[in-house]
């Protein structure tokens, strides 16, 4: 069972000066890498003219490495995407796309520096960053007779189990969708209910 864990609620955006150059930090929610490029590009778009534009995203839960990517965008090698992607992992905070823009100040900071410049925007960014928390759904196919409709829609209300499909005929049929954490409990009341009388199907939802 995946818990409730913290994802980005609206873009946010940061800035700090160093040396003369210019670090502005971006970031967004990004539920998946193809989000997480749009985010990219976007951003990229904004701030065309900038000397770089360095990004990484994990688009999975908080320190999952599933689903991750990262661009030093010219800045020497491991100075800036990998940084970033270090900060993001270790944020605990899910499904998020950090973009570093560099206008270059004309004083080079050398390897140490860009690390913590990059890591110290995407920290300061990050801190600055409203969240809120993702539950995921989960849909239970419910199968029972009609004597129970009265007593499975109070059920339901009291788990929070919205009904998003229904259907009659020798029996009654539902699809409920409810929080994750929740579902289990949900099937166990509803076999107490029914004294197993009930037929249940449980998977994550994608509705």
């Amino acid at each position: 069972m995946m818990p409730p864990y913290s994802v980005p609620r609206a873009l946010c955006r940061a800035e700090e000066t160093i040396k003369r150059s210019r670090f502005i930090g971006t970031a967004a929610h990004t539920p998946s890498p193809e989000d997480a490029k749009s985010f990219v590009s976007q951003i990229r778009g904004e701030f065309s003219d900038a000397t770089h534009n360095c990004w990484a995203y994990t688009a999975g839960p908080p320190g999952s490495t599933a689903r991750i990517g990262m661009s030093d965008d010219g800045e020497p090698r491991g100075t800036a995407g990998r940084p970033l992607l270090n900060v993001l992992l270790h944020s605990g905070i899910g499904e998020v796309t950090v973009v570093a823009t560099r206008y270059f100040g004309g004083t080079k900071l050398g390897t140490g520096g860009l690390v913590r410049a990059y890591s110290g925007i995407a920290k300061k960014v990050l801190s600055a960053l409203e969240t809120k928390e993702k539950i995921t759904p989960v849909c239970l196919s419910v199968i029972a007779d009609y004597s129970y409709i009265s007593a499975l829609r109070r059920m339901a209300e009291s788990f929070r189990a919205k009904i998003i499909k229904e259907s009659y005929g020798a029996d009654v049929s539902y699809v409920f969708k409810l929080p994750e954490e929740k579902a289990e409990a949900f099937q166990i009341s509803m076999l107490d209910l029914t004294n197993g009388e009930i037929i249940i199907e449980s998977k994550v939802s994608k509705i």
